[in-house]
């Protein structure tokens, strides 16, 4: 999927359309390789059952989540993706990879579809999409999500929106983090309360 994965052209992101996920519906915007495997390995030290993949896209990270699931006997990825395009990619995705039966993909706005996640959370991924103002995504999803992460839960961010790194930094939210070179910025935090 990596190697197979299409960039949109550089001017797209300098028009009114850069803030519309609609737009870029057409591209993959997925994790690193690297991150992936991050999250494999972390998953599996864990024994992680349910995690939670924000922002799906095509899948990719899911993919990832989904393969630790099943090696560590069953569980859940419960994924959430705002183009319904990109939902239907992701899961015929985790179909061709045998993976499918792990992840539950939710179409909609994860601020929505995120608000119950059935018990408690060992790992999140926190991408998403940027905002033309006001708090990030990412920002806004930590608050629904880090109240259903366990202690001893990870949170991996994508995308080091600064707003984002300010709540997960900041001790009296519950977190240690540590900042990897992954990427162009790649935050992993630990809840310790």
């Amino acid at each position: 999927m990596n190697a197979s994965r299409r960039r949109p052209p550089r001017e797209s992101f300098g028009n009114h359309s850069r803030h519309d996920p609609e737009f870029f519906a057409d591209y993959g915007f997925s994790i690193h390789p690297d991150q992936g495997d991050l999250i494999y390995l972390l998953c599996r030290q864990m024994g992680a059952k349910r995690v939670v993949d924000f922002a799906t896209s095509v899948g990719m990270s899911a993919i990832y989540f989904a393969a630790a699931i099943k090696d560590n006997g069953g569980g859940e990825v419960i994924g959430a993706e705002l183009v319904p395009a990109k939902v239907e990619i992701a899961k015929d995705n985790l179909a061709a990879a045998g993976l499918a039966s792990f992840a539950d993909i939710r179409l909609g706005d994860a601020r929505e579809t995120l608000r119950d996640l059935g018990g408690p959370v060992d790992f999140a991924l926190i991408d998403g999409w940027p905002m033309p103002e006001g708090p990030s995504l990412a920002r806004q999803v930590i608050d629904v999500v880090a109240p259903q992460l366990r202690v001893g839960g990870y949170v991996l961010n994508d995308n080091a929106e600064p707003d984002f790194l300010d709540y997960i930094r900041d001790p009296a939210n519950g977190f240690i983090s540590i900042s990897l070179p992954i990427k162009r910025g790649t935050e992993l935090a630990l809840k310790i309360r």
